[in-house]
């Protein structure tokens, strides 16, 4: 066993404690009251996990993707919500460090890093999702600034965070509208307003807001990479990470389905023995846990590439794909296996079966995964 392998497995063993001892009693409590929670993220931030993947150099843990993809698998397997207060930070963070000016880098990655500023993306908008290049938020140059109209929705730790890469459009006549768009590094403050949390089916406790810019200046030299046209390629490559951290909470979800119907088959009796032991039952795990496997195989390759340092959005579209899919199915089986059990508020079923739908849907619908898996497919294999 290598020295890496020792500190990850050290990380891992850090993440499972902290799991047991300071989120599993309280995510009951705080997931059907919908509150933030706050103790908790102050330990995230003792861990560094708002570091996790930004480099040594900038004072972050330096964690390869395959190590971080397994941190969220457990996190997720225990209370998913958390997974997205660092996971959109961290999606800020890799666009800063990659696609960032030094001074940038600089100025910021260390405060990400310890959680002194955290944030996330804001790219979404009311009338757009999948579609980024449809955006309407605008930055026209003023002197020093940039001065930014516009609207963003569905932004994750929006009402807590207080810095976000921002997506706007700095040539809204460009063609094709890519070029005209860029990515800023956008700091609350005058003209950056945050109405109240979106209500949700699941993804309880964390926030999830729209925010409205209204004359909001902001800083020329705070366009990430210091050049206009480059923001839909700097979010783009931040996403491949955040889909991967997708199908890494798809595996933790679909996995604890999977070990409490395991458990509970064992327990539950019909007809004077465990239903573990009908055939219909086992067939039923057989299926639960074959998905788990094979969408945890995705993962890795997926993590592998990036650590690798190649494109990766095939891959990374592929375990999305699978392993949200696997999350959803082995949810709907987890509720159907506890029969009423499963549909009270008492047993962690039911959570399962309400946060599986968002990967589905988060950091690129299923659908365009498959438009990118296909494309790909294509250009990799020309005849």
């Amino acid at each position: 066993m290598t020295t890496q392998n020792i500190d990850d497995e050290a990380i891992l063993n850090t993440i499972d404690r902290f799991l047991e001892r300071d989120v599993r009693p309280h995510v009951k409590t705080l997931e059907h009251a919908d509150e933030y929670p706050f103790e908790i993220v102050e330990t995230m931030k003792e861990l560094g996990l708002f570091g996790a993947t930004i480099s040594e150099e900038y004072g972050g843990l330096g964690l390869s993707a395959a190590t971080y993809a397994k941190i969220v698998e457990r996190v997720s397997a225990v209370w998913m919500s958390l997974s997205g207060v660092f996971n959109s930070h961290l999606i800020m963070a890799a666009a800063v460090e990659r696609a960032g000016t030094e001074a940038q880098k600089t100025a910021y990655l260390p405060r990400f890093a310890t959680g002194e500023i955290r944030g996330g993306l804001a790219l979404t908008e009311p009338d757009c999702g999948t579609d980024l290049q449809a955006i309407r938020t605008l930055a026209k140059r003023e002197g020093g600034d940039y001065v930014i109209n516009g609207t963003k929705m569905w932004i994750t730790n929006g009402l807590h965070g207080t810095c976000f890469a921002l997506l706007v459009k700095t040539d809204p006549k460009a063609t094709p509208p890519k070029r005209g768009m860029s990515l800023f590094i956008a700091e609350k403050g005058e003209g950056f307003n945050v109405e109240g949390k979106i209500g949700k089916l699941g993804y309880k406790g964390i926030d999830t807001v729209t925010m409205h810019f209204d004359d909001y200046r902001i800083p020329a030299d705070l366009l990430i990479g210091g050049v206009e046209g480059m923001g839909l390629n700097h979010a783009l490559g931040g996403l491949e990470i955040g889909r991967i951290n997708v199908a890494a909470r798809g595996v933790g979800v679909a996995r604890a389905a999977l070990m409490d119907s395991i458990a509970y088959a064992q327990t539950r009796k019909t007809f004077g023995k465990p239903i573990s032991e009908h055939q219909s039952i086992q067939i039923k795990l057989a299926d639960m846990a074959t998905r788990v496997e094979a969408a945890t195989l995705l993962v890795e390759q997926a993590a592998r590439a990036w650590d690798r340092g190649e494109r990766c959005d095939m891959e990374a579209g592929m375990a999305k794909l699978f392993a949200s899919e696997a999350a959803m199915e082995n949810a709907a089986q987890a509720m159907r296996l506890h029969g009423a059990m499963g549909y009270s508020t008492d047993l962690d079923i039911e959570r399962y079966y309400r946060d599986a739908p968002l990967m589905c849907v988060g950091e690129g619908t299923n659908e365009l995964q498959k438009l990118i898996i296909a494309r790909q497919l294509v250009e990799r294999f020309p005849i």
